[in-house]
């Protein structure tokens, strides 16, 4: 018996070496034929940790190919219409000035500290995370013009 668990055991560890070498062959061979910067760019981070308070270079990056502040209109239509189209947990529906009044009551600020901080189950700055100030307010004006 003591002979069959030996030839087992020399088989298992064969194995064991075979599938260890195969894998470090492929992930060699895959790197035959590329340059460094097509490996470093193969091997490069996904994305990056950004601090709050602290200058993030994706950040920048996406401030900086901005054409300038995009319309009230066109806030509305890419990141607000999921939520006030039909009013989900509670939010004002576009174009209902029964709902809207109670907000506008309070003052454009108030409405302006809401989209920027959140409110109940609303984010802050809604879905648009790379909004400015100044296109939330855009967005906000937008959207109590046409619900008067």
């Amino acid at each position: 018996m003591s002979s069959l668990i030996k030839i087992f055991h020399r088989k298992l560890f064969a194995l064991i070496g075979m599938v260890g070498l195969t894998t470090i062959m492929s992930s060699t061979v895959n790197a035959i034929g590329q340059s460094p910067e097509e490996i470093t760019a193969r091997i490069a981070p996904v994305g990056n940790v950004c601090i709050a308070g602290e200058e993030c270079e994706v950040a920048a990056a996406a401030v900086a190919s901005s054409d300038g502040p995009r319309s009230g209109e066109a806030i509305y239509n890419q990141f607000c219409t999921a939520c006030h189209s039909v009013g989900v947990a509670g939010a004002p529906k576009f174009g209902d000035a029964g709902a809207w009044a109670p907000r506008v009551a309070k003052g454009f600020d108030s409405l302006m500290s809401n989209a920027i901080n959140g409110l109940n189950a609303m984010p802050p700055r809604g879905t648009c995370t790379t909004c400015s100030d100044e296109e939330i307010q855009g967005a906000i004006e937008y959207m109590t013009e046409n619900s008067k």
